[in-house]
């Protein structure tokens, strides 16, 4: 899954847009992790426990979303963006969201390509040549000293 916060990916080009997805999680903040953060917050620093608190609620919320695109029969995001807020001054929300596209990726005679698309691409079409089915000799006359 290719994820991009810009329109556009470069050495690609879009086929389809599947729609808006997201993913969002609600976290609670623990009395003892609170205590500790106001407690640290009094002397400055990173606040620990919160920031392990939103990197696994960015690496969650990225995973829905990108379940969701997948569902989509997508293999980008692109436009992608987290917003976060806090309701009642207890729970941090999280959200995950971007556009879900089919993406195709340009060709090496195609203008705009780039190594990374070209590399994709050569990969597409070795996938897309029909398999050779293994053959067996039709003489099976047994070979060898003495036979």
């Amino acid at each position: 899954m290719i994820i991009v916060t810009t329109n556009e990916i470069p050495g690609f080009r879009i086929l389809a847009i599947q729609g808006e997805v997201m993913g969002l999680t609600v976290r609670s903040r623990d009395f003892g992790s609170s205590w500790a953060a106001g407690f640290k917050s009094i002397g400055g620093g990173e606040i620990t426990q919160f920031t392990s608190l939103l990197y696994e609620s960015r690496q969650e919320v990225m995973g829905r979303m990108v379940a969701e695109a997948q569902q989509r029969g997508s293999n980008a995001i692109i436009a992608m963006r987290f917003d976060t807020s806090e309701i009642a001054g207890q729970w941090t929300e999280v959200c995950a969201y971007g556009t879900a596209v089919v993406v195709q990726a340009l060709g090496p005679d195609e203008e705009g390509a780039t190594p990374q698309s070209i590399d994709l691409w050569h990969r597409d079409q070795q996938m897309r040549q029909p398999q050779q089915p293994f053959a067996a000799p039709n003489d099976f006359t047994p070979r060898g000293p003495g036979l």
